[in-house]
């Protein structure tokens, strides 16, 4: 038999809650009807960084444990109160997302299966303006979490010195973030512009602390990701629940508690505690809206230095000033790149670089794409969900049980790669400090997922 469903009263409104004791977090034990009670505890919170928001949802409907799947359209099945906004897309594509404003509708989205709250850095009445600049600090595999408390600290300097303030949250996962409200009269490029001149001030006060570099063979310590700011891109919110295993929070914190401070303390079983006794260390936010001129101008100076656009995410279209899209082992030796190029300078350069690298039995292509790297990379798996990589990785560290202790945190690449409308996983291992004549060959994938499988596009 079904379990009855649950209806709340919230905002003059009814919720119901359907399957209220479903386990969303095994080892925690916790409850749909956990969630609920513990977003509603910190509502104030929530909503703060999420109200009036529109809201991709990420459905977690078979548990943390289990990948999600993302849904932009709005449920059609869905109570008249709850509000939606269209969102055009820079694909040209557009949707009606949903736009959170209440204690019940937070409620609603939250018996959808969703864990942690994704909401565009724009306002539903003003959506081609951001009023936040996002600063996401993500360290690379092997970094620990002392140096992303540095880093921080660091980057809370840099936006003073140009005049904004930040608003520091752990991430809930590995990383931190830290905002900054700005007042909505820049454009998505624009704002990222900013985030770019952001993280490079950053590298360049914290050489060997962070980085700026996009491609990941190029990247140590903490990646200063400016493409969060892009256009169609979604961060989990404060107060989020995180779908790790202990249930973490984004938990909002003062610059106080940032040099000491330990993401595992901020739980959900945690935080409602916290947040009644302290209230929100992000209440002020709104009232600090600054501007963004003296990051503009700062990368007009990069500009000027011969910097170029930093590189987009790969399905965006290449922007003006960009530089080539082509890996730093791709590329041909003394080629420029200060300036944009078109299609078939890029073509050039890649055709530079050599031949096809390698594929794996019964690929059409190599673990680096159709050009050869001049970084000695083999492709180890590519799987629907990140725990069925990892597995292929352990069956291929059995089988190398003399290589794996040469390789480096950093020389395993596992890459979140976007599907039709869910994640799948790749596991790349990267042979740079394994002696030549060491090294294993390209062999037939662990795992050997095709995301696009039977995908007929409209």
């Amino acid at each position: 038999m079904a379990e009855p469903k649950m209806v709340l009263s919230l905002s003059g409104r009814e919720v119901a809650i359907s399957n209220p004791s479903k386990v969303f977090f095994s080892r925690a034990g916790v409850t749909k009807l956990d969630m609920v009670r513990y977003y509603l505890s910190v509502a104030d919170g929530a909503l703060g960084g999420v109200g009036r928001r529109p809201m991709a949802l990420k459905r977690f409907v078979n548990g943390a444990e289990n990948e999600p799947f993302f849904q932009k359209r709005a449920p059609d099945k869905r109570p008249d109160w709850i509000e939606t906004v269209e969102l055009r897309f820079p694909s040209g594509r557009t949707a009606d997302e949903v736009v959170v404003s209440d204690e019940a509708a937070l409620a609603w989205v939250i018996n959808l299966g969703c864990i942690d709250l994704n909401p565009h850095p724009v306002r539903f009445f003003d959506l081609e303006h951001p009023d936040e600049l996002r600063v996401d600090l993500d360290p690379v595999p092997g970094v620990e979490w002392p140096q992303i408390r540095d880093v921080a600290m660091v980057a809370r300097d840099v936006l003073a010195d140009f005049g904004l303030t930040g608003w520091p949250k752990t991430s809930g996962s590995r990383g931190m973030h830290i905002y900054a409200r700005i007042m909505p009269r820049w454009s998505f490029g624009e704002v990222r512009r900013a985030a770019v001149a952001v993280a490079r001030e950053i590298e360049r006060r914290a050489p060997e602390l962070a980085t700026s570099k996009w491609w990941k063979e190029e990247r140590h310590g903490v990646f200063v990701d400016y493409n969060q700011n892009a256009k169609d891109r979604t961060v989990a919110s404060a107060y989020s629940i995180r779908p790790v295993p202990d249930a973490r929070v984004s938990a909002p914190l003062t610059w106080d508690e940032v040099p000491t401070c330990d993401p595992a303390a901020y739980t959900m079983f945690t935080v409602p505690e916290r947040f009644a006794s302290l209230g929100d260390p992000w209440a002020g936010m709104d009232e600090a809206a600054g501007s963004l001129d003296a990051l503009l101008e700062q990368a007009t100076r990069d500009e000027a230095a011969g910097l170029p656009d930093a590189p987009w995410p790969p399905h965006y279209e290449k922007q003006a000033g960009e530089a080539p899209r082509v890996q730093p082992s791709k590329r041909r030796p003394g080629a420029a790149t200060g300036a944009a190029t078109d299609a078939a300078t890029d073509a050039a350069a890649g055709a530079a670089a050599g031949a096809a690298a390698p594929p794996a039995p019964g690929k059409n292509a190599g673990p680096t794409g159709r050009r050869r790297s001049t970084m000695p990379l083999i492709e180890i798996a590519r799987a629907e969900t990140k725990e069925e990589a990892m597995a292929g990785l352990e069956r291929w560290k059995a089988r190398h049980p003399s290589v794996w202790p040469l390789l480096e945190a950093r020389d395993v690449l596992v890459d979140a790669m976007r599907g039709r409308s869910s994640l799948w996983y790749r596991i790349r291992v990267n042979l740079q400090h394994v002696p030549e004549a060491e090294r294993p060959a390209q062999e037939p994938l662990e795992a050997d997922y095709d995301p696009w499988a039977g995908f007929r596009p409209s």
